[in-house]
């Protein structure tokens, strides 16, 4: 007898698809310069420095495919990722506090509502969320663009390793509490 536990095949499937080759395709700074539709898009929401960037390359496996930045709004724009033509990331500027003109973070804003909004072939997006702070009005605000988009999201939990695990626990049942209610969240 082992202590062997069997291999969840999607779970390989999934290591399988993020160690292929990804590439970066575009930089979209508003609408007008999105990439043509191939394949099936899933893009990362949250607000700054919550570790959308930081996603991109864990999940790639590749530690700069991505720029990370402790500066708040190093991401200005739409930024597209293709692994072949069937799956794209997009790592999407972050809402809420940047340091950048305020005009720059409105028209980045006003870019990620009209993407989420408008994208056809946007198949999931994922809302990360700090679980040092947990959920924020601005989060509640793309929520409900997504719910009202029908437009089907996951809510993640990032730096967990910098909340003590009981006060992680108790975020992560906040959150679930509060993510039952919306309709396109799963």
């Amino acid at each position: 007898m082992t202590d062997a536990v069997p291999e969840d095949p999607h779970l390989e499937a999934g290591r399988l698809l993020f160690a292929a080759e990804w590439n970066f395709i575009t930089a979209a700074p508003t609408i007008e310069f999105l990439p043509p539709m191939t394949g099936v898009e899933i893009a990362l929401a949250g607000r700054s420095n919550v570790g959308k960037s930081s996603l991109v390359n864990a999940l790639t496996g590749r530690k700069a495919l991505a720029r990370t930045s402790v500066t708040p709004g190093r991401t200005q724009e739409l930024i597209f990722f293709r692994m072949g033509p069937q799956l794209t990331l997009v790592d999407m500027p972050g809402y809420g506090f940047a340091k950048a003109p305020k005009e720059k973070v409105e028209a980045w804003t006003e870019t990620i509502r009209a993407y989420l909004r408008g994208r056809v072939n946007l198949a999931r997006v994922f809302v990360l969320i700090d679980s040092r702070h947990g959920i924020k009005p601005v989060d509640e605000e793309i929520m409900t663009l997504l719910d009202k988009a029908a437009v089907s999201y996951a809510v993640v939990l990032t730096k967990a390793d910098q909340v003590k695990p009981t006060d992680f626990a108790a975020r992560m049942e906040e959150t679930q509490a509060r993510i039952r209610k919306r309709p396109a969240a799963f």
